[in-house]
């Protein structure tokens, strides 16, 4: 067991690393925290613009994330082979996914940290909850049983790495990351009560990080998230 224990954990940092090095190539990351993430438990949520978001939140993050994922992409025996090696946690979009919801918790049990993009899928312009649209309330709903904090994280530019110009030397692509504070579900209200409150002050948080991303590096409109073919289509 301690062999599987040891194999597994240098599988997980070693493919985290080996990705971190390859976006290196092709991304500038700049991570500023405006909040520390606990050391216990945890659910992280962040937007998302692209399909490079979670190895970059992965290799810039201080802490190891167990994400959770559609399960089509556990559909190839080699995917989800490596997909569980990672600790990623298929979830059934469709419907009530209750394993999935058990999984999590038993891990938020142990002290994890888990990574769900709320938006349960890539989003951009008036569609992004940075732009305040609503969000997936699955998130929030796993926080409130688990009685463990959420740790808003925002990401900017990572759309870029879709044109491959950006991958120049050069001129890599600039990527903004930003680490709120951790909120806590309140524990004095139901729990649809609770949720519903952790969502909405866990969705005006990210926008006040985006703003703060704003403020801090001299950000324009045009760092706001756009489209993979908007990206793909500058010069």
């Amino acid at each position: 067991m301690r062999f599987r224990d040891a194999f597994h954990s240098v599988f997980y940092h070693g493919i985290v690393t080996l990705l971190r090095w390859i976006l290196l190539f092709g991304a500038r990351v700049t991570l500023k925290q405006f909040g520390e993430i606990p050391k216990g438990a945890c659910v992280m949520v962040s937007n998302h613009i692209s399909h490079f978001d979670p190895p970059l939140l992965s290799g810039w993050l201080p802490r190891k994330i167990d994400w959770i994922a559609m399960v089509e992409l556990f559909s190839a025996g080699w995917s989800k082979t490596a997909f569980t090696w990672l600790d990623v946690i298929p979830v059934d979009r469709q419907g009530d996914d209750r394993s999935a919801l058990r999984v999590a918790l038993a891990r938020l049990e142990k002290g994890r940290m888990i990574g769900i993009f709320p938006e349960g899928g890539i989003r951009d312009g008036a569609n992004s909850m940075l732009a305040g649209a609503e969000v997936r309330e699955g998130a929030f709903l796993l926080a409130s049983r688990a009685r463990c904090p959420v740790v808003p994280v925002v990401i900017l530019g990572s759309e870029r790495l879709y044109n491959i110009r950006n991958w120049r030397p050069w001129r890599r692509a600039r990527v903004y990351m930003a680490i709120g504070k951790p909120i806590f579900p309140l524990q004095d209200m139901g729990r649809g009560a609770a949720r519903e409150k952790l969502c909405a002050e866990v969705s005006l948080a990210m926008i006040h990080l985006k703003d703060a991303l704003f403020r801090t590096y001299g950000l324009t409109p045009l760092d706001l998230p756009h489209s993979p073919q908007e990206r793909m289509s500058e010069p």
